[in-house]
Order: C-alpha cells, then structure tokens, then sequence
C-alpha cells in the first residue's frame, strides 16, 4: 500500500510536505518542481522519504526526476535522510554549505553526538541508519551561490546564528525563502486569533546572538513574499512576526543573564522561565489553549533552547 502523505501545493510550483517528525505539525520537506526536474529542500529523516516518493508520483514524477537534495544545514530533523535520498535518487546532487559537506561525507560524528543524546536504540528508531553520501556527488554552495533548476533560479545566503553550516534558499520564481531554522519556529497548532507565535531556536552549541540578529535582517531585506519554516510551513512576512522573533532572541538572553551564576541548575531555570515567557507570548496573541497544551507543545523546543543558551552562557563566561 503507498503511503499516504500530507502535503499542500503553494504554487509556482513550490510543494509542502509533512515530514512525519516525531508528531504530524512539526517538520516540513519542501518540493520544487520545474518541468520534469526537482529539487528537494529539507528532507526530514531516513523515514521520510517514503512521502516525499508518494508526493512525486502525485504529480508524476519518480526518483529519477530528482536534481538536487538541498538541507538547509546538517542537523537531523533537517538532514537525516540525505543519504538515502541521494542513494535511492540516482540523478541527484547534495547541495550543502561548505561547512557542513564533510559531516555528510562522512555521519560518523553525527551518528555519536544523536547517539550520545538520546541512546543508541532510541537514535535508531527516530532516524534510521544514516548513510554516507559519495563525495562526487556533492556540490559546496557558499554565500550567494545561485543554482538554476530548469529555468528557475535558487539564490544561497549564508546565514550563521543557529548553526555556523546554515544557509538559506531564496527561490527567485515563487520569491520565497526557505529558512531551514534561521526564521524561528512557527508550529501551526499555536496559532492565535492575531496570528502566529514564532520564535527563536537557540540549539544546539552554535548559537550566536549577534550573528541570527543579522541573518534575520539580511532574509527580510530580500523582501520575499513568503518564508518557507522547516517548523513549519509558509508564513507571509509581517512587521508583527519579525518582532515577536527578535523580541525571543533579546529575552532568551535576558533569562540566561538571570541565571547566569544558578550552577548546575541553571539549564532547568532557563527553560523553566523560557516555558513562562512563551506561555505569556501566546497569551498576549489570545490563544487559547490550556496552560497544559501549550507547554507539552513547546517542551521539546524550550529544553534544548535552555540547553543551547546554557552552553552560549559558559562559553561566553571563559
């Protein structure tokens, strides 16, 4: 039986894509078909691929349509199905950031650090064996790099803050941007009667304050009409979200300074008053979710932010 994926046609030809990502609503896959060509922007994890297959073949096309697999950085939620993706798509090329070609050359230090995290069994279950890409079929995009899919060109902005191996990808035709995590997180399931609650991720030990401040100023100054979240889905740009998401940024430090001198308990502190500042965000919007639901949705998000802005905190004490 084929699976059967979730997913929304945006126009010019610019394709959504549930990942299935631990919950439905929590991490998208973009499609960008052009003619009889494809490019596959976020790929979610070796469990994905089977709806991304699903979805080609809904608007007829196969894995040999596919030209080019695009994560946005090399964090697993985002590229833990490259490999397969590349393996299974024989006409495909990785396009990734110079920083983070080597870690998909070779996962090994992927697969320890995941493993590391949340056990080697649990790893496995949420990812699957990640699989090597051949270096042949890599191409290093760095700042500005432009690539043309048919006649369509993508546009690369590098863009460091959440991840120095980040870029963006500003597809000229829909004049969307694909903002892997550099826009914030935005789940549908939070949105309020005034709109999105979207706000900064700070995971895992690359956060740089100054430097997401900048990529967020560069991604509006290209004056897209939309920004295609990886968490998740397209939203159009507006004074009001770019403020909630630089607000997020300037009192996630506020809380870290707080706790600064807390010790060994400082990373449950700043998640306990992360949990409280965005409870108090979505409110402020008029949701209407219990207290509960709110803080089962962003449990996730608020304990590696903490655990992100704990290690930006010792690293700048040094």
């Amino acid at each position: 039986m084929a699976t059967k994926a979730t997913y929304s046609d945006l126009g010019d030809g610019v394709i959504h894509i549930d990942a299935e990502y631990i919950n439905p609503g929590v991490a998208s896959v973009y499609l960008i078909i052009e003619g009889n060509e494809c490019a596959i922007i976020e790929t979610g994890t070796n469990h994905t691929a089977p709806y991304i297959m699903s979805v080609l073949n809904e608007f007829g096309l196969d894995e040999t349509s596919v030209s080019y697999v695009i994560p946005t950085h090399v964090h697993l939620d985002h590229a833990g199905g490259v490999g397969k993706l590349i393996k299974d798509c024989p006409n495909s090329t990785l396009i990734i950031h110079p920083l983070g070609a080597r870690h998909m050359i070779d996962p090994s230090k992927l697969i320890a650090g995941a493993s590391a995290v949340y056990g080697e069994d649990a790893f496995k279950a949420m990812y699957g064996e990640l699989q090597p890409v051949p270096a042949e079929r890599v191409i290093e995009a760095p700042d500005n790099f432009e690539l043309k899919l048919g006649t369509r060109t993508l546009r690369f902005y590098d863009t460091p803050g959440h991840a120095r191996h980040h870029f963006c990808v500003h597809d000229l035709k829909s004049n969307s941007i694909f903002t892997g995590d550099t826009y914030g997180i935005g789940y549908p399931s939070l949105n309020t009667p005034s709109g999105p609650l979207v706000f900064a991720t700070t995971t895992p030990v690359q956060f740089d304050p100054d430097a997401l401040r900048a990529s967020i100023a560069r991604l509006e100054d290209a004056n897209p009409t939309g920004f295609n979240l990886t968490h998740y889905g397209r939203i159009t740009p507006d004074s009001n979200i770019s403020g909630q998401l630089l607000r997020s940024i300037d009192k996630y430090l506020e809380i870290t300074e707080q706790h600064s001198n807390s010790g060994e308990e400082r990373s449950k502190l700043i998640k306990e008053s992360i949990d409280e500042y965005l409870l108090s965000e979505y409110r402020c919007l008029g949701g209407e979710k219990s207290d509960d639901e709110v803080l089962k949705i962003i449990a996730m998000d608020a304990k590696l932010n903490a655990q992100g802005l704990d290690f930006w905190m010792s690293k700048k004490s040094r």
